[in-house]
């Protein structure tokens, strides 16, 4: 990565953690309540009172986006930690004992792979209905195989590594194994690969919220407070840049961290490799 390259990262990366902290801290932010209806004071313009203004239904544009924030970051990374831990597992037991159960889990998970992800979404929410259960139990069922074809890869690196042979010589049982041995070598790659599935997480549940199956009206999101703001975008243009610009500062800071933290790895082992 090249000095412009860098700056850009961490600009983003500072805008994702002010944005981020402010949609923590939004009930001590901000007065108004993001879902009550006030038709007295719809669409006004920006103002002291109002930072960016107000929406069609008189909301307060600035704490639906914090509150919309909270809503988004907290279900992805909600999403992607089951994803993680069911994938993480079956990777686990697929590259850790291979053979016939490798074998079995690997034809699982590519027919899994070969589903087009957004269609199953789209079925899978329309088939339960629209909500934020349905959305986590289609985004998890489509988003599980790449945790395991990952994990499954990085256990087949390590798992023949001389210190994993000593233990198995030693008699240690596979769990002890997997725990100490395993597991922290390849969590470092595992942060990585976690940080980027929050933010292509977070873009999809945007985009379903978009159409209306992911979350539902009052409650603030990203993606329907866009959809809601096709009424009156072309006199309020704030009501979709707001939560847009949101989605894309949040988006790039989490892909750009996860960049540079995959660049201190690398340098890592380079390093490690030169000692040796």
């Amino acid at each position: 990565m090249n000095k412009l390259s860098k700056n850009l990262a961490y600009f983003f990366i500072l805008m994702m953690l002010i944005l981020v902290i402010l949609c923590a801290l939004a009930p001590y932010i901000t007065r108004y309540d993001p879902i009550k209806v006030s038709m007295s004071e719809k669409m006004l313009s920006m103002s002291f009172d109002h930072w960016l203004g107000t929406d069609v239904l008189g909301r307060d544009l600035f704490t639906r986006v914090l509150y919309g924030g909270r809503t988004s970051i907290l279900l992805s990374i909600i999403i992607v930690m089951f994803s993680l831990i069911l994938g993480g597992f079956i990777g686990l037991v697929s590259g850790y004992f291979g053979g016939k159960v490798d074998l079995a889990i690997t034809n699982l998970t590519s027919i899994f792979q070969g589903l087009p992800g957004m269609s199953m979404m789209l079925a899978i929410s329309a088939m339960l209905g629209p909500g934020v259960k349905s959305l986590m139990i289609a985004l998890i069922f489509t988003s599980w195989t790449s945790f395991s074809r990952i994990v499954r890869g990085e256990v087949l690196k390590v798992k023949n590594k001389p210190y994993v042979m000593g233990a198995k010589v030693m008699g240690a049982s596979s769990s002890r194994i997997i725990i100490r041995y395993i597991l922290p070598n390849i969590m470092p790659n595992l942060i990585v690969v976690f940080a980027s599935k929050v933010a292509s997480t977070m873009l999809s549940i945007a985009g379903l919220s978009y159409i209306g199956l992911g979350v539902q009206p009052p409650t603030p999101d990203w993606g329907s407070m866009i959809n809601e703001a096709r009424v009156g975008f072309r006199s309020h243009p704030l009501l979709m840049i707001a939560p847009g610009m949101a989605i894309l500062i949040v988006s790039l800071g989490i892909n750009y961290s996860a960049e540079l933290f995959r660049d201190y790895l690398q340098r890592k082992n380079r390093n490690n490799h030169e000692l040796t």
